[in-house]
């Protein structure tokens, strides 16, 4: 249905984009203000594609008249007085809107807003019936939907002083009146503490979802509002009968199954990922890349990655890069036809590995047949679906002069990225979508909805530089942690100490990302010079056994293993260096049998000394010293696990004392690693780095 999708939780201020999901560009679609809060004078536009700015804190429901009937849409605001802060960073917006003449955005910078400190929220749903019920009595099970409020990390504040504001579904709420049940608002009842929703069973359509957000109430100032979670209770089929209504449940065994629907697809948690630059990755004729890269693909397996990354794949202008797309249904006849491709991702699925399709929506190439049609023809009808300067020119990024931004407020464009993701989503096992923050959120809430209605562990990874906490909720899994990479870089450069990586892991919550956001680590790509040809080797293997050993998804850009150091030349393989080999092979399989260092690891910091000699040396000085700064250590802690994990920036072994009780043996060389100072102290020798299990008492 047209429905244009989940609530929308706001700042009074901030814009969002409306638009009717999966359209038909011949249809009408009216937008209106159907109920609002006194005193708002807020309004929707004409188009069919509009936008939305709540003016006071309330709830606003936004109607749609569509071919298929009515719909409405819940929209949350809260009072926001963030001066001084750009209340739209919650989304792309503020990217996308920013002057072209503007400095180039520092994809490093620290997101961290002075006194905002958003409080993160988790949501989980679960089935209940009343003790002593009959059985088969769905009459007695309720719904029950609990949200766990966190005070972000640098608030004063504690658990006690969040609340939780719930949203059901207003799809939902419509398939409930509908079908003849109780409106799930109606029937729900939230607990004392605020805590907990429940919906009686027989209130609950095919599925019913419920949003939430923590609200921190600052005594000094407006409420901060976390990133939403959701979650959905949905029937099973055998709490169908054969006419399609629903059979009778045995409080027992219920036949309901419960989702967190914004959680990464649980085969993220031991995730490793191989980018591959398609068109320099392997030496093929014109037409036979996609067979080179499959023969390749049993090499690559046996490194210990198991997803595949590939750059665009699609009929491109002839740039290597393959970004300025001109024909999104069919591959690029220099890398092979679609049985080719076809062919290499069943040959990754026979290795057991996922293949992620690089997919672009946010630009055709000029080349493309509607640019080549509407440049400089006002007449044309694909004039519309292209931004355009008032020079002439169509709207871009940058300086990338071979590419026009494409107009998301158009509904033949909407239906066209729609019919593309129909196209390649089947055949693969997740997109990396390019230019995210440069495609509306609407765009992307409705992709996720499309996608994960039909294979829940399909995966979508964000390019978002810099990182934005919004895009968490009901867009995307992973996210590009560029903070991390910039910081791996300052400290293999000597300008920055060691331990400043921590502080880039403990800033994802510090801007507002929940707990089961996960992240893509990576010290190089297609886009970034080479780590060792700027930072030298020894950063280097530091560097990358640090994607490996913190917690996120850690990435090696193909070469980055056998100490590749052109960009996007054709991989050496001739000239592998098999140290470098041997040594991600072991840190991914470290990685791979230690879950205390995956995602779901927790991470902790701890006490170490470094012997060093003159700390008044520079970090990594020429004469191969190890400095303080060079070094790091902490915890990582899963379950019944926990280890410690020491990574040396230096060109020099470092011996570190840590103020935890730890083994001997490295579990990455699987040698021993401990050594006795003058004054008796064990100290971890460490090359590149050491993972030592801790002898809990």
């Amino acid at each position: 249905m047209y429905h244009p999708g989940p609530p929308r939780f706001l700042a009074t201020g901030e814009r969002t984009e409306l638009a009717p999901r999966d359209p038909n560009p011949d249809a009408t679609y009216d937008w209106r203000v159907a109920d609002a809060p006194p005193g708002s004078e807020a309004t929707v536009g004409d188009d069919a594609v509009t936008e939305f700015t709540p003016d006071v804190p309330g709830r606003y429901l936004l109607g749609l008249d569509a071919p298929d009937g009515d719909h409405l849409l819940t929209v949350r605001a809260f009072p926001a007085s963030y001066e001084g802060v750009d209340v739209s960073s919650g989304s792309g917006t503020a990217i996308r809107d920013r002057d072209a003449d503007d400095a180039p955005i520092d994809y490093a910078a620290r997101e961290r807003h002075e006194g905002v400190s958003q409080p993160r929220v988790e949501l989980d749903a679960t089935i209940a019936f009343e003790e002593g019920a009959d059985s088969g009595s769905e009459s007695a099970g309720v719904a029950v939907f609990t949200a766990v409020a966190t005070p972000n990390p640098e608030s004063a504040l504690d658990a006690d002083d969040l609340s939780v504001t719930f949203v059901v579904d207003d799809r939902d709420v419509a398939t409930a009146v509908e079908t003849g049940r109780t409106n799930p608002r109606d029937a729900l009842r939230v607990s004392d503490d605020g805590g907990e929703l429940r919906v009686p069973l027989d209130a609950v359509p095919k599925r019913l979802r419920v949003h939430a957000v923590a609200v921190a109430h600052d005594p000094d100032g407006d409420p901060r509002v976390s990133v939403a979670d959701a979650a959905a209770i949905e029937r099973g089929q055998s709490a169908a009968d054969d006419d399609g209504g629903e059979a009778a449940l045995t409080p027992g065994a219920p036949d309901f199954e419960t989702v967190r629907l914004n959680e990464p697809p649980a085969w993220t948690r031991d995730a490793s990922v191989y980018e591959i630059f398609v068109r320099t990755f392997a030496d093929a004729d014109e037409g036979a890349a996609f067979d080179a890269i499959a023969e390749r693909i049993p090499q690559i397996a046996e490194l210990g990655v198991d997803t595949l990354w590939l750059t665009p794949v699609l009929g491109h202008d002839g740039k290597p890069h393959g970004y300025n797309i001109v024909d999104f249904f069919d591959t690029a006849d220099d890398l092979g036809d679609r049985a080719d491709f076809e062919a290499l991702v069943e040959t990754a699925h026979d290795h057991g590995m996922r293949v992620l399709f690089d997919f672009v929506a946010n630009h055709t190439a000029r080349d493309h047949e509607w640019f080549r049609d509407a440049y400089q023809n006002p007449d044309s009808p694909y004039r519309d679906r292209y931004e355009w300067q008032e020079s002439g020119e169509p709207g871009t990024y940058f300086d990338w002069e071979l590419i026009a931004n494409l107009n998301h407020a158009n509904l033949d464009v909407r239906r066209f990225l729609l019919d593309v993701v129909d196209e390649w989503a089947p055949l693969v096992d997740g997109f990396r979508c390019d230019m995210a923050w440069a495609v509306p959120d609407s765009f992307w809430r409705e992709l996720r909805d499309r996608v994960k209605d039909i294979d829940r562990e399909f995966l979508l990874m964000d390019e978002t530089i810099p990182y934005i906490p919004g895009f968490h909720e009901g867009m995307f899994d992973v996210h590009f942690d560029a903070t991390l990479y910039f910081q791996l870089r300052q400290v293999g450069r000597g300008a920055e100490p060691a331990a400043s990586v921590l502080d880039a892991i403990d800033q994802r919550a510090e801007i507002g990302f929940p707990d089961h956001a996960e992240f893509l680590q990576y010290i190089e790509n297609h886009d970034e010079t080479r780590y060792r040809v700027e930072c030298g080797d020894a950063a280097a293997a530091a560097a990358g056994a640090a994607i490996m050993t913190l917690p996120g998804v850690p990435m090696v850009y193909a070469g980055q293993e056998i100490g590749q150091r052109g960009r996007r030349d054709a991989i050496a393989w001739d000239d592998a260096r098999e140290d470098v080999r041997d040594r991600y092979e072991d840190l991914l399989a470290t990685r791979r049998d230690h879950p205390a260092l995956g995602p779901a690891g927790d991470v902790s910091r701890v006490d170490y000394h470094v012997a060093s000699g003159d700390l008044s040396e520079r970090p990594i000085v020429a004469s191969g010293d190890v400095h303080p700064d060079d070094v790091v250590a902490f915890r990582r802690r899963d379950g019944d696990e926990t280890l410690v994990v020491v990574l040396n920036f230096a060109p020099a072994e470092a011996s570190v004392a840590v103020e935890a009780d730890h083994g001997e043996r490295d579990l990455v060389t699987d040698e021993r690693c401990v050594v006795q100072d003058a004054d008796g102290t064990g100290r971890i020798r460490v090359d590149e780095v050491a993972v030592v299990p801790v002898v809990e008492e």
